[in-house]
């Protein structure tokens, strides 16, 4: 994978990259010789995650909060490019304690943009953000253009406000912004979402699982390498002030057939899946998007196409969590 000179000639900052998709971000950077600073309250990251690079000559860890301003200040001063990928990802916190996505995920992105605009030099930021700022589309598969976005929950509320305030900050004050809006992405050193929920129950009761909702909740999901891949390629390949991709596989799956390779893959026959049918029409909680499915026409444009589609993502996963959980 190759990393474009503007990469190498100055560190580059992945904010929560001890985290889940952050540290296969890492991963990917140091591979190609980038200087990475990782900016990470810990809060959900792991150091177990970056722990082959914690010695390395060019990459330094600096366990801070992107709430804490100094720390911010700290973090950003001589980088080229931040990838920021810290944030609260439990959608379902969204009807239960709205503050901390607000908290964690949009004032945290001002603060890191203030900081950004006052450390000159920075010439890129590339967000992650999610296909949960879509809401219920009407249109399936659902575009970059598509409006109006309406989000159903405050996580996806707050990733679209984020991506507001990245637009405005990338035209007032010179830098270039690259969104990814991400469909469910899944993989080694998960350890939340819909897969990681059913090993630990079924574990817990080997002979019952309880499905959220009615189970024909229907998703995309991304296997995290392939994620990688388009983040990068999409940063490489950037031609306007701003750019928005889709990222996800072209196909989805059931929550009630995640749930069968789950129980297959574990060795099970006779698990009981208990549905508890859920709240408005079936979904698993309120703010949860029933019906998921990225257009990504535009990065595939570039080139890009995952290797996997979304039952292979999904069954690769599970045994990775097997594995990892022994």
């Amino acid at each position: 994978m190759e990393i474009d000179e503007l990469l190498t000639k100055r560190p580059v900052l992945v904010t929560g990259g001890a985290g889940f998709i952050g540290s296969h971000l890492v991963d990917a950077l140091m591979r190609s010789e980038v200087e990475v600073h990782v900016l990470d309250n810990l809060s959900s990251g792991n150091l177990e995650n970056i722990k082959p690079w914690l010695k390395h000559p060019k990459f330094k860890f600096m366990r801070g909060d992107l709430l804490n301003p100094a720390d911010v200040i700290k973090a950003v001063k001589g980088v080229g490019a931040v990838f920021h990928l810290a944030a609260n990802p439990e959608v379902r916190l969204s009807s239960i304690s709205p503050e901390v996505h607000f908290e964690q995920n949009l004032l945290a992105t001002y603060n890191l943009l203030e900081s950004i605009r006052k450390e000159s030099g920075i010439e890129y930021v590339v967000f992650t953000s999610s296909s949960t700022v879509y809401g219920d589309a009407s249109k399936i598969p659902t575009p970059e253009d598509y409006s109006p976005l309406e989000p159903i929950s405050v996580y996806g509320a707050s990733k679209l406000a984020s991506e507001s305030l990245i637009c405005a900050y990338a035209h007032n004050y010179g830098f270039n912004a690259i969104i990814y809006r991400l469909a469910n992405v899944i993989g080694t050193r998960s350890r939340h979402g819909v897969i990681y929920d059913f090993v630990r129950k079924i574990r817990e009761n080997p002979q019952k699982l309880e499905i959220l909702g009615d189970g024909t909740q229907s998703k995309s999901y991304l296997y995290v390498d392939d994620c990688i891949e388009g983040i990068i390629l999409g940063y490489r390949s950037q031609r306007a002030r701003l750019e928005v991709y889709n990222l996800g596989s072209s196909d989805w799956v059931s929550v009630a057939t995640i749930a069968r390779i789950v129980v297959e893959e574990m060795g099970l026959k006779d698990v009981s899946l208990q549905f508890t049918g859920g709240v408005e029409g079936g979904r698993g909680w309120k703010g949860d998007v029933k019906y998921m499915l990225l257009d990504t026409k535009k990065i595939r444009s570039l080139g890009w196409r995952p290797k996997l589609n979304s039952v292979e993502a999904v069954r690769k996963t599970v045994r990775e969590i097997l594995r990892e959980s022994q």
